[in-house]
């Protein structure tokens, strides 16, 4: 199993997990959705979250909560050009993931330094992507998912169960980005993204068999969705209790990548896994 991310000639040990940071510049995201609007309120939340012990901030100008209509790529590069090209001088060392299916925002975040792309597509929208990743020397994030934010949620079905679908779109995914020669491949389930609340726990429940077929770090990314809160019957506002009970037991399944709204809980649940971990009993 591959435990590092070859980062611009930089090499990451995933060893007992990482977080990212969820870092939307939109109105209209599920959960934080208008919480950063200025430059100040940008740079003191990426303070906050490295210091909290955040390795990755991922930032995205798009929605794509359910039923949300994703943007053009000149909207997104508009919405980010107020803070992207400082990010990274402010904070060199902090790993910075752009969150878009576009290939022109893509470019442009890379131009300005930017670590990772993380495509909610997985080269759906522009195969063209896998190319670009190749050539700036970065991971690609590919998630899987059906049809587009605005309809995916729409009696999302299966033929042969969310998982074999899931096998064979990661094969798919895998063997296009291997022949665009993307070294360092991350896979992201897509919890939330086409997906019933079934759905979800079965990949939840299965997240280490899906590790046995693909030799690449997993992300899971369900801070405060809805198969937390609808479960719960409770909000996105009211859904950190749960987020972290699905990380931690993410964690014991093989998660490699935690992409979370709340970076201190989050970098608990690894501290406490970890420590289960170094206890365990050679028979």
């Amino acid at each position: 199993m591959k435990k590092t991310l070859n980062i611009k000639g930089q090499l990451l040990e995933l060893n007992g997990a990482k977080v990212m940071a969820i870092l939307n510049l939109t109105p209209d995201s599920f959960y934080d959705g208008g919480m950063y609007t200025s430059e100040k309120e940008i740079l003191q939340a990426c303070t906050t979250f490295i210091e909290q012990g955040a390795t990755f901030i991922d930032v995205g100008a798009s929605s794509t909560r359910p039923g949300a209509d994703l943007l053009t790529p000149d909207q997104e590069i508009k919405r980010l050009s107020i803070i992207l090209p400082k990010l990274k001088k402010e904070f060199p060392k902090t790993y910075f993931s752009i969150d878009t299916i576009h290939v022109k925002t893509a470019k442009y975040a890379l131009d300005h330094g930017f670590d990772l792309l993380n495509d909610i597509f997985g080269g759906r929208a522009n195969q063209a992507i896998f190319d670009l990743a190749a050539e700036y020397k970065v991971p690609y994030i590919g998630m899987h998912s059906i049809e587009k934010p605005k309809n995916m949620q729409d009696k999302p079905l299966y033929l042969d169960g969310v998982l074999e679908h899931m096998k064979f779109y990661f094969i798919e995914l895998q063997q296009k980005a291997r022949a665009k020669g993307i070294n360092d491949l991350i896979l992201d389930p897509g919890f939330g993204f086409g997906k019933t609340l079934q759905d979800n726990y079965t990949i939840l429940n299965h997240l280490d068999v899906i590790k046995t077929w693909f030799e690449c770090p997993i992300l899971v990314g369900v801070s405060r969705k809805s198969m937390i809160y609808k479960l719960l019957k409770s909000t996105a506002q009211t859904a950190l209790n749960g987020t972290s009970a699905i990380h931690s037991i993410a964690l014991l399944k093989g998660a490699d990548i935690l992409r979370v709204h709340d970076v201190k809980e989050a970098v608990e649940c690894i501290a406490i896994y970890q420590q289960l971990k170094s206890c365990q009993l050679k028979y």
